[in-house]
């Protein structure tokens, strides 16, 4: 049973990836790519990815398709840089509170791919 839940959501993982591909596709996204007709690179890091998902994977990445939780890390960076810089008490506060908030739309969007990753 649990075999078959496990398939399902690799499915679902793949049928994700198919939509994003299409989506990037119709949107002219990855016309004229680095490497366009040629064979893919050997790359020994993929050795334990799905190849299918691997490949998808990296078109997104190449097509700057970025999923919401890398968006979101990023944007905790950014807003970690800020504090540091701050020194007004008002503006400190104010920034510890973005920075929760990113937190915790982080903390969200990792537990959603994590849950659906299985």
């Amino acid at each position: 049973m649990l075999r078959l839940v496990q398939q399902g959501m690799t499915r679902g993982l793949r049928e994700l990836i198919e939509r994003q591909i299409q989506r990037a596709r119709l949107e002219g996204q990855l016309d004229r790519l680095e490497g366009e007709g040629k064979p893919l690179p050997d790359r020994p890091e993929d050795t334990f990815v799905d190849t299918g998902d691997a490949v998808g994977f990296r078109m997104m990445a190449q097509a700057g398709v970025v999923p919401e939780e890398i968006e979101i890390k990023q944007a905790l960076a950014e807003q970690r840089a800020q504090l540091a810089r701050l020194t007004d008490p008002v503006a400190r506060k104010d920034a510890m509170a973005e920075l929760a908030r990113l937190e915790l739309r982080y903390n969200i969007a990792r537990e959603a791919r994590q849950r659906f990753m299985g």
